[in-house]
């Protein structure tokens, strides 16, 4: 499958400054990490994407490679790992390499040095000079079948991933809180160990919210440790209601403040607020104050506040109350649907 260009999968121009470029990977990797996206294969290989795109263009040695020859550049020059041990031969312009090869007008290089390097230490590995020409395909095929096995052999294996589910109240979900919890791992040798470990919990984490601590997870054989990954419980609040960053909640008002309006004192996450009642309110109309939700530990946002109004009607009526609640009815008929049966 062909790769993609870098420059769009971080969606930025070929001439992006180098803080364009890491604003637009932490927006990609903000959006399909898997903390955010979940188990979604294609965010996760979106998330695979950019990381790759954000390491080779973050480095202006493989950028500039990238730049020259797109992907096989990387090969030639800035993706590849450093020479092995052995000789290092330079094949330029300059007539220093063996054989007197110059590649200079193929890759671009300078005259007088700077050309494209070539390590060929696992061909002339042996203690003299390099082989001669019956044997040399022998030797890069040899070379090339113990590398295989070696690579096949050592590929790390991680353990796997641990869920542990944490109980928190409302206020330490938006306040953010720490906790101590203890995991039993069990070793490659299928011993049981005890460990006990400080997870701090985020402000703003939500019932279902999911935290994964790379490498705290079950040894893999190899040692290399999968991931812990902390599941939310939030314990529900007698007053507040949360829907995501907003908040909800019911607001009492008698017969008289939703009438005439009314300045009431209300509680918010934080402290408490008045807020004006307007004239002629009905139940379940929503007064919005906004910024006093929960701020998001994913984006830092955060989200509003709804005042819900409830028309509450009194626990009791006297004969004078009573009384002057019909008057308001005569006055005051109902309206909407049921004057169909008028």
């Amino acid at each position: 499958m062909t790769k993609r260009d870098y420059y769009e999968i971080l969606g930025v121009s070929r001439g992006a400054s180098a803080e364009e470029i890491k604003k637009a990977y932490r927006q990609l990797a903000r959006k399909y990490h898997p903390d955010t996206a979940g188990n979604d294969p294609a965010a996760t290989e979106r998330f695979k994407e950019a990381q790759e795109a954000y390491e080779v263009l973050k480095d202006n040695k493989k950028r500039q490679a990238y730049d020259r020859f797109g992907h096989a550049g990387l090969k030639m020059d800035g993706g590849g790992a450093g020479p092995g041990p052995g000789r290092r031969y330079q094949w330029s312009s300059s007539g220093g390499a063996p054989g007197g090869f110059d590649f200079s007008e193929i890759f671009g290089g300078a005259p007088g040095g700077g050309g494209v390097h070539f390590d060929f230490s696992d061909i002339f590995s042996g203690g003299g000079g390099p082989p001669g020409d019956d044997d040399i395909f022998e030797h890069i095929r040899s070379q090339s079948s113990r590398r295989g096995r070696r690579s096949s052999g050592s590929a790390p294996v991680s353990g796997k991933d641990i869920e542990h589910e944490v109980n928190l109240t409302f206020d330490e979900a938006i306040q953010g809180t720490s906790r101590n919890i203890t995991l039993s791992l069990t070793q490659t040798e299928g011993k049981r160990k005890q460990e006990k470990l400080a997870v701090k919990i985020p402000a703003g984490v939500d019932n279902g919210s999911k935290i994964r601590l790379r490498g705290k997870g079950q040894p893999g054989p190899n040692g290399q440790h999968g991931d812990l990954i902390i599941i939310i419980q939030v314990e529900p609040h007698p007053y507040f209601q949360r829907k995501g960053d907003d908040i909800y909640l019911d607001v009492p008002l008698t017969f008289a403040e939703a009438a005439l309006g009314a300045k009431v004192k209300v509680p918010t996450l934080t402290d408490k607020t008045t807020v004006t009642i307007p004239p002629r309110s009905s139940s379940h109309q929503k007064l919005r104050l906004k910024n006093k939700g929960v701020k998001s530990y994913k984006t830092g946002e955060t989200g509003d506040m709804y005042l819900i109004l409830k028309i509450i009607s009194p626990d009791k009526l006297d004969d004078k109350t009573r009384e002057s609640l019909e008057k308001l009815t005569q006055f005051y008929p109902p309206k909407g649907v049921r004057n169909l049966w008028d």
